[in-house]
């Protein structure tokens, strides 16, 4: 599969200034930015920085970045799912996982993680693909935000419908062990029957337990 990238831009201002929300952005131009040192939430921000262009570099990766000035203060990944997932098992080109949000605290609250895919889904490649992210508590700033486990779902779950996903079911173990932890998936206009009935069967791979 041929996975192609347009790269889309929109402003986006902000109380405290103006920032671009551009993508997909390759990995040497992801290089020459600047990496806000809040970006804390998966890796320390110099390790994040670096795993952000690797990704970039993948056939299939996609970073798409708010962007104030030279700095880049909110991103969304877009890769194959990791090989240990059930999510890979299905070898499925076709299969794309939205694998990380974040935006820096100072810049919450204005709609940055909306844009960031609302202007992901502005290239009409993502209608070739079937698109998920799982969603799980223990990676949400709850602390930091003050929101409880639904509260937080519930902002996790509209951000997401801004870029055209919506809940699916699943038995995955590790998204049943909370009930707020949840898939979210958008099916490509594009997208054949054969794929979608491949992705059902990774959505339950447990049915033969009932």
């Amino acid at each position: 599969m041929e996975h192609k990238k347009t790269y889309n831009a929109k402003e986006l201002k902000t109380p405290k200034g103006t920032l671009i929300i551009e993508g997909p952005v390759p990995a040497e131009k992801l290089a020459s930015y600047e990496f806000h040192h809040d970006l804390t939430s998966f890796r320390q921000p110099p390790q994040q920085h670096q795993a952000l262009i690797e990704i970039a570099k993948l056939p299939e990766g996609r970073i798409i970045i708010a962007r104030h000035h030279q700095t880049i203060v909110g991103y969304v990944t877009f890769l194959y799912p990791d090989p240990l997932e059930r999510w890979s098992e299905g070898n499925m080109e076709n299969l794309i996982e939205l694998g990380a949000i974040e935006v820096i605290p100072e810049f919450r609250g204005y709609g940055v993680g909306k844009n960031l895919l609302i202007v992901s889904m502005m290239d009409d490649a993502m209608e070739d693909y079937i698109i998920i992210t799982t969603e799980y508590y223990w990676h949400w700033d709850l602390k930091g935000t003050g929101l409880n486990v639904w509260e937080y779902r519930k902002v996790m779950e509209k951000m997401m419908n801004a870029g055209g996903l919506v809940w699916y079911a699943t038995d995955d173990p590790e998204i049943c062990s909370h009930p707020a932890n949840c898939l979210m998936v958008r099916i490509g206009k594009r997208v054949d029957q054969e794929s979608i009935q491949k992705f059902d069967r990774l959505r339950f791979m447990n049915r033969h337990m009932y």
